[in-house]
């Protein structure tokens, strides 16, 4: 688990060496309370509508999704909420980096089996954080959009719901794949993660449009690698969908 660094060394760093757990690292730092912030937010937005599965997503590869997740999930779980942190992006898994983890067997171990129960047992893993469980994404299947729009994955969704307080979902860009698009319709709210200076106002706006098709409960965004002069670099979260302005 890795100290919290402002640039990525390249596209593949996350995938390389794990997403990296500020909310664990420096828990009195500026970004670590920015996440609880985060927390409190999608608490907010529970207010009138259950939250009990969650998803984080981007426009694009490398704007922080996969890092705002692992410390969004870390700040729930030290709450004493029993959450579930489950690795959707088949493509470019991170967690197992992240927490340590075998990606021998994960999701895809589950959606892939010909089984007709589904046994969480032998996949769900301890991530180190109390409170917090983690299902790693497993060995990258040829079919990854297949697996996550099938019956057997809403069938996963509906099962862990009942298991854990919430679950929180670490899922592909937007603009990527349609893993997302599909996925997100059997959620219940999902979070944009744009960066600062990186991520382009065109994507952001076909991201939302793309999450709008689908029915998708959109709460809000986080926007990371903001630049304050006071607090350095940090992550704040916004409501709305006036990107012309918030971007």
């Amino acid at each position: 688990m890795g100290l919290f660094k402002h640039r990525y060394m390249g596209t593949d760093d996350t995938i390389k060496n794990g997403a990296k757990l500020i909310t664990l690292a420096d828990p009195k730092s500026g970004p670590a309370e920015q996440f609880r912030t985060i927390r409190t937010n999608i608490h907010f937005m529970s207010v009138d509508r259950s939250l009990k599965t969650l998803a984080f997503t981007s426009s694009g590869i490398s704007e922080g999704k996969s890092t705002v997740t692992a410390n969004v999930a870390i700040a729930l779980a030290q709450e004493g909420k029993r959450v579930l942190l489950i690795d959707a992006d088949l493509r470019r898994s991170t967690l197992h980096t992240t927490f340590n983890l075998s990606n021998r067997h994960g999701l895809t171990t589950i959606l892939a089996s010909d089984s007709n129960e589904i046994d969480l047992a032998d996949v769900v893993k301890e991530s180190g954080v109390e409170n917090l469980s983690v299902l790693p994404a497993g060995p990258v299947p040829p079919n990854p959009s297949e697996l996550l729009s099938s019956q057997r994955m809403q069938s996963l969704i509906n099962g862990v719901r009942e298991a854990y307080d919430i679950v929180v979902l670490d899922v592909p860009p937007m603009l990527q794949v349609t893993d997302t698009q599909v996925l997100s319709t059997h959620l219940d709210g999902v979070v944009l993660v744009v960066r600062q200076g990186v991520t382009q106002k065109a994507a952001i706006r076909r991201a939302v449009e793309m999450l709008k098709i689908s029915k998708a409960n959109i709460l809000g965004y986080v926007m990371n690698d903001v630049y304050d002069d006071d607090a350095g670099y940090g992550y704040g979260y916004g409501y709305g969908y006036d990107y012309e302005e918030e971007s």
